[in-house]
């Protein structure tokens, strides 16, 4: 059993109740984050907060909605420890988990139905990471990165022109 987090702005309000069932359906718990109404919201917030849960080790893995994902995928990116991304397909969900260490599942409420969200949902639940060599290897050069991040590698004042 695992837990995880799930949140979503207003736009993925509708979705959330289902994808909860499914967590519990895979016999896991679901760490709701809000929001907890339709009443307009911003997807960063909940991101925030599912992306604190992760890396403080309250939950294993999170599932974030907003109206496409790409919005949610951003923003929990910007976290450190965080490897969130888009998926609107099983496969990629599945991969995402077992190639590239996936923790965060990213849906897009207005782009995708809910019983393909579901799928979606159960693969990602399901997926292990295959702790292949080449899959570390590239964990390992995508963590390199972060940690050059961190360290304010990449770092320039916002709007400068490189």
């Amino acid at each position: 059993m695992m837990n995880i987090a799930l949140g979503c702005d207003h736009a993925g309000f509708p979705l959330k109740a289902r994808m909860a069932a499914e967590i519990q359906r895979a016999g896991h718990l679901a760490i709701d984050v809000g929001a907890f109404d339709d009443r307009p919201s911003d997807y960063p917030d909940f991101a925030r907060l599912l992306g604190e849960k992760i890396v403080t080790g309250e939950a294993a893995r999170g599932v974030l909605i907003c109206g496409s994902g790409v919005g949610a995928s951003v923003a929990a990116n910007k976290i450190p420890g965080i490897r969130a991304a888009l998926c609107h397909d099983t496969f990629s969900a599945r991969q995402g988990v077992e190639d590239d260490d996936l923790n965060v599942l990213c849906l897009g409420a207005r782009v995708i139905g809910s019983e393909l969200a579901a799928e979606i949902v159960q693969a990602f639940l399901t997926a292990r990471f295959s702790h292949a060599e080449r899959h570390e290897r590239r964990l390992a050069k995508t963590l390199a990165i972060e940690a050059a991040a961190r360290q304010g590698k990449y770092d320039r004042p916002y709007g400068e022109k490189s």
